[in-house]
């Protein structure tokens, strides 16, 4: 009689490399994959979500790639340190909206909204396990309503117009615009000052005319922001800061 099979699932090579990743102590959690059109082993710092990205072609073994990862580990200290330090979304940190700085607060009126911004205050109310998330919506609508509003104004000096316009979450590009006129930028822009905040939608918006980053494509951009060398330098120095928030 053959003997009976065990319930209990075998864990597979990554997952046993990944809990020894987790044993190395780098700081940040590891995400290891297989790539199979990737050459070589190759290792990435997300540095929105802080989190390491190990990639190994197919023919290359978890163990290869977990002696790989222990020998970067000067590498992966260095990238860590440069990180700007997260800011939570919690009661006392500060944010800057539209570039200004802002202290999050509870707010201890019920009959209040669930958040306000007032006098540089975001004044949030209800328990504090649902302050992070209320923060965060709230100023997701609000780079919604003031991108929208700009990108329209914008799109009309052009004789142009808009599709779709919304919001996510990106990581490399603040802003894209889609062939059929859609609209779409990275919700972190609320932080920006104005300035920035115009050129990207400024330069999203002139794509509507030009779907190129050629010579009549900035001239549109400048036809429509006195500025583009200062934001765009800008955006390059401050992104990390930027994704750092929430």
């Amino acid at each position: 009689m053959p003997p009976a099979r065990s319930n209990t699932r075998r864990a597979a090579p990554l997952e046993i490399a990944l809990r020894q990743a987790t044993a190395l102590e780098l700081g940040v959690p590891v995400v290891m994959r297989v790539n199979p059109r990737a050459r070589r082993i190759s290792l990435r710092l997300d540095s929105a979500g802080r989190t390491i990205a190990l990639v190994l072609p197919r023919s290359t073994d978890a163990e290869a790639g977990l002696r790989f990862l222990a020998a970067q580990r000067g590498w992966i200290a260095s990238r860590l340190a440069a990180l700007p330090a997260a800011v939570p979304f919690a009661d006392g940190a500060i944010v800057p909206l539209r570039g200004e700085p802002h202290r999050i607060c509870r707010a201890l009126d019920p009959a209040a909204p669930a958040v306000a911004i007032v006098d540089r205050e975001i004044r949030v109310t209800g328990e504090p396990a649902y302050l992070a998330r209320r923060v965060r919506d709230h100023l997701i609508a609000l780079a919604r309503h003031e991108l929208s509003e700009r990108a329209r104004a914008c799109a009309a000096r052009l004789g142009r117009q808009v599709g779709r316009i919304g919001v996510r979450d990106t990581k490399s590009r603040w802003g894209s615009c889609s062939a059929t006129g859609n609209l779409s930028f990275s919700w972190r822009l609320v932080f920006a000052p104005d300035a920035v905040i115009d050129y990207v939608v400024a330069h999203e918006v002139a794509h509507l005319a030009e779907m190129n980053h050629g010579p009549r494509f900035w001239r549109v951009v400048a036809s429509l922001t006195p500025d583009s060398v200062g934001p765009r330098a800008w955006l390059r120095h401050h992104r990390l800061r930027l994704l750092s928030y929430g």
